[in-house]
């Protein structure tokens, strides 16, 4: 058997890391095109330009809004004209799939520096294409991840709360999908299984959200970095990044994929329907009473969802969850790598279940 394991080539974090972008990138080359959101250009760039400018010459585009192919052929042929020798992209993850694409299309390096920490897809060799509308319409699987991945901490710790939180439920997904591809011998996003190294991770992910997951929300509610939310910050952002895509995804984002098809979900955030997606995952699974009372107390402490309400499917009917259980097991949905049959009706009845569970513990609380 062969298993593939990839990485992105640097992982940088900590307090003030963007200070050391330009020593970074002068590693592939002198001429940095920099995609920008407007948050980040306006209020983060001024912060860590003059060092940078020491290392590079940099060039600062403006995001337009939306990862479509017409933003993406603009940026490209801007950095283009810039002669530009890597790509960077700084802001949330449509901006950080545009750079990916445009470095793609350029065939140049690409730094990714997240200014939230709310799912893995900074470390990804993937990015999301949508229309102008902001439909999506497709995945640009690229034949690489980021040269490099910097992580500010001291960025993230000051964007709301809510998306370290929703980080965390992608994450908790993570060791949950990847144990149960191991279990399968089911393929990872490159198509082979994983290796010991990438489920390794995976649970280290889940065992560090555990420990440190409500001591850094607490931290990040007072704008504070502590070992504690750095812990996290990686877990977010390497730990569940390498274990989904080297380790592989299962059940938990195959249902998430079923909520979307419903309008109500859509206030809900990535990772809070993932989490749904855990929880349901738990009893569709046939996990241990001790795994599901352990992973429902970390949901609750942190304040991830533990009903279907949390996400607003309020009084939700069967026929309604059946539209989620046939999307998320459609031909090709990584929900058939679990090790255990699957079917709609199993899909329907451990949403069910998972959603009597979290209002029986809510009542009692």
């Amino acid at each position: 058997m062969i298993t593939t394991t990839i990485f992105p080539s640097r992982y940088v974090q900590g307090f003030r890391a963007t200070e050391r972008l330009g020593e970074a990138l002068k590693r592939y080359g002198q001429r940095a095109f920099l995609i920008c959101d407007p948050f980040a250009l306006d209020e983060l760039v001024p912060r860590f330009r003059e060092a940078l400018e020491r290392e590079v010459t940099g060039h600062f585009e403006r995001f337009g809004g939306e990862s479509s192919e017409g933003e993406i052929g603009r940026l490209a042929d801007a950095a283009r004209a810039q002669e530009a020798e890597v790509i960077v992209g700084i802001g949330g993850g449509k901006t950080l799939d545009t750079a990916k694409a445009v470095a793609h299309a350029l065939e140049r390096p690409v730094a990714i520096v997240p200014t939230i920490a709310s799912t893995d897809a900074p470390c990804s060799a993937l990015a999301v294409i949508y229309s102008p509308e902001g439909a999506f319409e497709r995945y640009l699987f690229l034949p690489k991840n980021p040269e490099l991945v910097l992580v500010d901490t001291d960025i993230i710790v000051r964007a709301p709360v809510r998306f370290l939180v929703a980080g965390m439920g992608d994450a908790l997904s993570t060791y949950f999908e990847a144990d149960a591809c191991r279990q399968r011998y089911a393929p990872n996003m490159t198509g082979d299984p994983g290796s010991v190294t990438a489920y390794a991770l995976a649970e280290l992910c889940y065992h560090t959200l555990l420990e440190y997951g409500l001591a850094a929300k607490t931290a990040c509610e007072r704008q504070a970095v502590t070992p504690a939310f750095e812990r996290v910050v990686e877990a977010n952002t390497l730990l569940s990044g390498l274990g989904f895509e080297s380790g592989g995804l299962a059940a938990c984002h195959a249902i998430h994929n079923g909520l979307t098809v419903l309008h109500e979900t859509h206030g809900a955030w990535h990772g809070e329907k993932v989490t749904i997606g855990v929880l349901a995952q738990l009893f569709l699974s046939d996990k241990s009473w001790a795994t599901i009372d352990e992973v429902y107390r970390f949901c609750a402490s942190v304040g991830l969802p533990t009903t279907l309400e949390d996400i607003g499917l309020k009084g939700v009917d069967d026929a309604a969850l059946r539209q989620v259980a046939e999307r998320a097991c459609a031909e090709g949905e990584t929900i058939y790598h679990e090790p255990r049959p699957v079917t709609p009706e199993a899909v329907v009845d451990a949403l069910k279940a998972a959603d009597a569970e979290g209002r029986r513990r809510r009542q009692q609380a």
